[in-house]
């Protein structure tokens, strides 16, 4: 893995300390901490909490907007779908 560059960093935790993705980082942990109580992940079981509507578009923290996925299928959700994010395959 490549190290990031000291301004990449700089930008990172500026970027990080936004009101905004703080309130977004704070339920995407909370929903975490929440399927660890259930039973349903654990601790280094390679799964993530999946938002079926990401918080970044609006999606909630309820129950029926979340399930568990494979990590490496959560994280290639992006590339499938950046259309969602300004990265899409241009036709």
């Amino acid at each position: 893995m490549t190290k990031s560059s000291k301004a990449k960093l700089e930008y990172m935790a500026e970027y990080q300390k936004k009101p905004e993705n703080v309130e977004k980082r704070v339920e995407r942990n909370r929903a975490r901490r929440e399927a660890i109580r259930e039973g349903v992940v654990k601790k280094g079981d390679g799964k993530e909490i999946d938002h079926k509507v990401p918080l970044d578009k609006g999606g909630s923290g309820a129950k029926s907007n979340k399930r568990v996925v494979d990590a490496g299928e959560n994280r290639a959700w992006r590339k499938e779908h950046g259309d969602m994010y300004g990265k899409g395959k241009k036709k």
